[in-house]
């Protein structure tokens, strides 16, 4: 190899290893370095500008994704609209159906169908023998919704105290889609309780009223529920656009009939307490609903002089289920009622009319036509 060669690969091997002091340490000559070219800074900055830019854009969208998973849509197709369309027409139609075909007809479903297809009657003859609200029917009702508003938001919760294993008192929701933890007062185990106390109290020791006064009024209390199920609704919807409790938990489509059905607000509340998802989810109809089953027990008592072991059987399914439901009203919390969806005419009117009409409907059968199961019946 020739001597120049060599050289120069020495002088390589210094400057990559560096050269070692007397002391044994190593010393690193350094290398110059040339300077960046001006189209390599600019080059660097655009890739800096679009990384931030992809970050900002993958943040929104994931944003915008989360907040879609939350209850309600936030642009509205045409299945859905349709779906929202149908609801708001037939639904009411359809609990109005099955108690006029239950007052009328003795709960047969066809029969009503039958006599207007054959001209036998017409619509006006049916409506004209449906009962309308009366004042009394109003104030009994509205006594009734004042009476659970009070026991709701005036009463804490003091069951939790003594009851084992029972959560109740202040409790948190879950976060909502703007980070907002609400609370709650779980106090809906002692709503029904107290209302049941009064209302055997009433039953067997004042008599200020018949157990059967609210079979006696079960249609007039039917338009009584509608009207407070619509403006429930509607005042939800008013209060949405223009004074919301949280507007970033606001959705509004822009689409009248979708935003009235499915809620605007998801936390629509009253002040500190009042949280009207939890109220009418809870209250009123869920609490009347043993109310109802056993006002439909005493009228058949009043009218066959026994109560069947098919009624018993109702009032006994029916009453753990609502027991259950209270027990566990904290749990409630975290459910999908709660925790997605919005507050529109889907709660507000479900919760007032279609719940407490359509979930008894077994209870009125019963009345109309008592049945008496073997125990081999009721066993399956």
């Amino acid at each position: 190899m020739p001597p120049e060669e060599v050289q120069v690969r020495q002088r390589r091997s210094q400057c990559g290893r560096g050269e070692r002091s007397e002391s044994g340490s190593r010393s690193v000559i350094p290398r110059e370095r040339a300077a960046p070219a001006p189209q390599d800074i600019m080059a660097a900055r655009q890739e800096r500008k679009l990384a931030e830019e992809r970050k900002h854009q993958s943040m929104q969208n994931d944003t915008k994704t989360s907040q879609g998973q939350w209850g309600r849509a936030w642009e509205v197709d045409w299945f859905s609209l349709a779906s929202i369309l149908f609801l708001l027409m037939f639904a009411p139609l359809i609990v109005y159906y099955f108690i006029m075909s239950c007052d009328q007809y003795q709960c047969s479903l066809t029969d009503p169908l039958l006599d207007l297809l054959t001209g036998k009657k017409h619509l006006s003859d049916i409506w004209n023998r449906t009962p309308m609200v009366t004042y009394r029917a109003a104030a009994i009702y509205s006594l009734w919704v004042t009476f659970q508003v009070f026991l709701y938001v005036s009463i804490p919760d003091f069951c939790h105290k003594f009851l084992p294993g029972y959560v109740g008192g202040v409790q948190e929701g879950a976060v909502t889609p703007a980070g907002v933890v609400n609370k709650y007062e779980i106090n809906g185990l002692q709503a029904w309780i107290i209302t049941h106390v009064l209302w055997f109290a009433n039953a067997y020791c004042f008599h200020f009223f018949s157990p059967t006064i609210i079979f006696d009024n079960w249609i007039p209390f039917l338009w009584c529920a509608n009207i407070l199920g619509y403006a429930v609704s509607t005042f939800a919807m008013i209060k949405g656009y223009f004074f919301p409790t949280n507007a970033k938990d606001c959705k509004i489509t822009g689409n009248f009939f979708y935003d009235y059905m499915m809620g605007i607000e998801f936390n629509p509340r009253i002040g500190k307490w009042f949280d009207f998802k939890l109220f009418f989810n809870g209250r009123p109809g869920i609490v009347a609903w043993t109310l109802i089953n056993l006002s439909f027990a005493a009228k058949q008592q009043e009218l066959y002089g026994e109560v069947t072991n098919s009624m018993i059987l109702v009032n006994v399914l029916q009453g753990i289920y609502v027991l259950d439901f209270f027990w566990n009203e904290a749990w409630y919390l975290k459910t999908m009622d709660i925790c997605h969806d919005h507050f529109g005419w889907y709660l507000g009117w479900g919760d007032c009319v279609w719940l407490p009409y359509l979930y008894t409907l077994q209870g009125l059968y019963l009345v109309y036509c008592p049945v008496i199961d073997n125990c081999v019946c009721i066993l399956f």
